[in-house]
């Protein structure tokens, strides 16, 4: 007689967590490289002693987590409903020339970046960012575009391994779109999953990046930036896999891609390879509590000064609304963002959120200076 969905779950989620990754030699270690390991990969920085975790036993952790997966998710229910609203498929599949971004949901954007591009970043369409189709962090609200409403995707960028970003049934629809297959730009390791899981073994289609490794995509230039974060997939591979944001630039326009993150010195380092700033960003604001996750997401506090210092000029928060990660209400992060604007003297204009589905049109740098010479 089967067990209980609530007494089965702890075995699926070990089995699954164990299936789902086993420990392995890097295969990219490089010694020269000081965040490169035998097994895998470090953050350049230290975590920040404010934000460390409670230490707590093997058990008493899967316990938490299990308590964590299997509530009916109550605590965090939105104080009034996320907006949405439907997406203007009409001008997405049309334009061709205007830098634009459009919200599908939590860490998923499209990029049309004015010169005909479209790329999309850590899609994920499926119900449950989670290992299991039953249990983890199910979706609170339809995906902003539908997968199959998309434009032809010509890259997809991906930030790390996790369920909440890296998903296999999407990229492989994605991967067998009308038209042809995307590009698949990844982190190191990364790139090694999407070979055995996604392609088929055909690496023909996929770009390996380290941190600061360049590529160029029909008049873009691609960069891989380091940010504090970590990776799994299961129990046995954390960190095996690389981790980072991402940086998108051509004549007139660039846009900065967060991924997830803790606030580090990372952002200095980023800020000085690109002294001009960026045109657009798109920021974490959730999962930041409890204190401790800040050493993976950034609160929205730090997220405005991420934005602050990197020298964006207009920036939209992610990570919230969609699944819920933290333990926050999952509308709590644009109310704290409120906060944190008015503390650190930015507007609303300059960094605000966008309704899952809505498509924020950018006038480039060039642009805008032209639209407001006399």
């Amino acid at each position: 007689m089967p067990l209980p969905v609530r007494l089965a779950l702890p075995s699926a989620v070990l089995a699954a967590s164990l299936l789902a990754g086993c420990a392995q030699v890097n295969p990219y270690y490089d010694a020269s490289k000081p965040h490169h390991r035998p097994e895998g990969f470090a953050n350049n920085y230290p975590p920040n002693p404010a934000y460390q975790r409670p230490k707590v036993g093997f058990f008493e952790g899967w316990a938490g987590r299990i308590r964590n997966w299997t509530s009916d998710g109550s605590e965090r229910l939105p104080l009034a409903p996320v907006p949405t609203v439907a997406a203007d498929l009409g001008y997405i599949h049309a334009n061709k020339t205007e830098p634009a971004l459009t919200w599908i949901g939590h860490a998923s954007f499209l990029l049309q970046t004015g010169n005909g591009v479209n790329i999309l970043f850590d899609p994920v369409f499926e119900e449950r960012a989670s290992p299991l189709s039953f249990a983890g962090p199910k979706r609170q609200q339809a995906p902003g575009v539908a997968l199959s409403a998309l434009p032809h995707i010509d890259a997809i960028l991906i930030s790390h391994s996790h369920y909440d970003h890296l998903s296999l049934a999407s990229l492989r629809a994605l991967y067998r779109q009308k038209g042809g297959a995307p590009m698949l730009y990844a982190p190191l390791g990364v790139d090694l999953w999407l070979a055995q899981h996604v392609t088929g073994g055909d690496r023909s289609r996929i770009a390996r990046f380290d941190w600061w490794d360049k590529a160029s995509l029909r008049g873009l230039e691609l960069q891989f930036l380091p940010v504090h974060h970590w990776s799994a997939r299961g129990l046995y591979d954390r960190n095996e896999t690389l981790w980072g944001a991402w940086a998108v630039s051509r004549p007139g326009f660039s846009f900065f891609f967060s991924g997830d993150l803790g606030y580090s010195k990372d952002i200095q380092d980023i800020a000085a390879r690109f002294p001009e700033g960026f045109d657009l960003a798109a920021i974490g604001i959730g999962a930041y509590q409890p204190v401790w996750y800040r050493n993976s997401h950034v609160s929205p506090d730090e997220a405005v000064r991420i934005h602050r210092e990197l020298g964006v000029r207009r920036s939209v928060g992610m990570h919230w609304g969609t699944f819920p990660m933290g333990q926050e209400r999952i509308d709590q992060a644009p109310r704290d963002l409120a906060i944190a604007r008015r503390a650190q003297g930015v507007s609303e204009e300059a960094f605000g959120v966008l309704r899952i589905g809505e498509t924020l049109r950018v006038p480039s740098q060039a642009a805008a200076t032209a639209a407001s010479s006399p």
